[in-house]
């Protein structure tokens, strides 16, 4: 895959008290392959704030690992079957985090990486929601058709 890519990050969240909530955003990023290690880096903007956040994620099969620097500060850390714990730090105040992997799935397939990350979130020991993360990587030249096509 070449380094210049498009990312598509879409996030789903299943709670008991409402309606899933899905969250989507596709930006243009770079991306290698080290040490059997894929990285995709990327940076957004959050809405009502200047401040770029630098967004970075490492995974193989079974285990993704993002870290997002800016105005949203956060390690996070998926492992297939495990619970790790993270401090999401926001403008609005610090939450810890309980995460409970419960998959981390790699695609390879037509210039394209798709990885898929299931989870349960809780947060002071409160069950918060059960979440997905799908994210799609793929060219830049060509990505944008490629990336409409799959998200219909």
């Amino acid at each position: 895959m070449t380094k210049d890519v498009l990312v598509s990050v879409e996030g789903l969240q299943f709670s008991t008290e409402s309606m899933p909530g899905k969250v989507e955003i596709i930006n243009a990023g770079n991306y290698y392959k080290k040490n059997d290690y894929h990285y995709v880096l990327y940076d957004e903007t959050l809405e009502g704030f200047d401040q770029v956040t630098r967004n970075m994620i490492k995974f193989k099969e079974g285990e993704a690992y993002l870290r997002k620097k800016g105005v949203i500060n956060v390690e996070m850390l998926f492992e297939e079957n495990k619970k790790n714990q993270s401090c999401y730090a926001t403008p609005f105040g610090d939450f810890m985090l309980d995460i409970t992997t419960t998959g981390v799935d790699i695609t390879e397939e037509n210039e394209q990486i798709l990885l898929e990350v299931n989870y349960d979130l809780a947060a002071n020991y409160e069950a918060l929601a059960q979440c997905r993360i799908t994210i799609r990587i793929c060219p830049k030249e060509n990505g944008g058709e490629m990336l409409r096509r799959q998200l219909q």
